[in-house]
């Protein structure tokens, strides 16, 4: 069987891989890793075989807004989510310890969740980099003595970096929540679930600049005993207070959520279903080195 290839956003090792492969469990994919969401973005239009892990959410850090942008230009489907407990390692060379590290480098989103730690290491200088694993990378090829990167076991097993320090993020609570994509035509071939497992959809629409508007959305979704999870709302280039608004609609009755989408159709604008898909996991395990590696 051909291996899944998935594009990722981040350096090998990075938190992108670890929820690509915990959503792929039971499968053997190939990570394609991607400097920014752009290339990632591009790397799915150039090849539509290729399956793509976007982060669309941190429980801390609130939504990725361009990426809504980015999944709704890109004409492909929703197929799936999970949601990662986010953990942050200490790592240098081997044989190092707290003691020895004058500099972290890391991304600037690991250096603010780990304030904590470093209060109490006020010696130590705080770089930011463009990735966590790439860091970890760069310290490994580099043979830097003296500094120290903040990654994920699974950077630190990849570049043979020691962990001084396991788990220093501030937040124990720390989620992000990653949504898988791909091209629409695989969808309709191989990818679509049976009716009664589907409990989860991500849909776009404008409203007009109406009072209670957007009221009456919500009103029709509750009479359809659907749960509305998430709603965004982002303004619309060149139309001066105008919104498109990204909702997440969790349901029991896939006949009721279509139903529902019929029923607001006619009050709204762009109405557009990202995905159909089946509620995501929650890891609650620290993120890590599978025993498969």
């Amino acid at each position: 069987m051909n291996k899944k290839r998935v594009a990722i956003q981040g350096g090998s090792g990075c938190n992108h891989e670890i929820a690509a492969r915990a959503y792929f469990e039971d499968e053997e994919i190939e990570v394609i890793p991607c400097l920014t969401f752009q290339e990632l973005f591009d790397t799915l239009h150039n090849d539509r075989s290729i399956y793509g892990i976007v982060a669309i959410e941190n429980t801390l850090a609130g939504s990725l807004l361009s990426n809504y942008t980015f999944i709704r230009e890109s004409n492909l489907k929703i197929i799936g989510e999970y949601k990662l407990r986010i953990k942050h390692n200490l790592m240098a060379l081997p044989g190092q310890t707290i003691d020895d590290i004058k500099e972290v480098q890391s991304h600037p989103m690991a250096l603010a969740q780990t304030e904590a730690f470093f209060k109490e290491h006020r010696e130590i200088k705080l770089i930011a980099s463009e990735d966590t694993a790439l860091s970890a990378k760069h310290i490994a090829d580099n043979k830097l003595n003296g500094v120290a990167g903040i990654a994920s076991e699974l950077a630190a097993h990849l570049y043979n970096l020691e962990i001084i320090k396991h788990g220093i993020e501030t937040n124990k609570k720390n989620f992000t929540r990653f949504l898988i994509v791909t091209d629409k035509a695989k969808t309709e071939v191989d990818e679509l679930l049976e009716e009664d497992r589907i409990n989860k959809s991500s849909i776009v629409f404008s409203l007009a600049h109406e009072e209670g508007s957007l009221s009456k959305i919500l009103t029709i979704l509750t009479f359809y005993n659907i749960n509305l999870s998430k709603i965004q709302s982002l303004p619309i280039i060149g139309h001066e207070w105008e919104y498109m608004f990204y909702a997440d609609l969790v349901f029991n009755s896939y006949t009721r959520y279509l139903q529902s989408l019929d029923a607001i159709r006619p009050l709204c604008s762009n109405l557009k279903t990202m995905g159909e898909y089946e509620k995501g996991r929650q890891s609650y395990e620290p993120n890590g080195v599978s025993s498969e590696l």
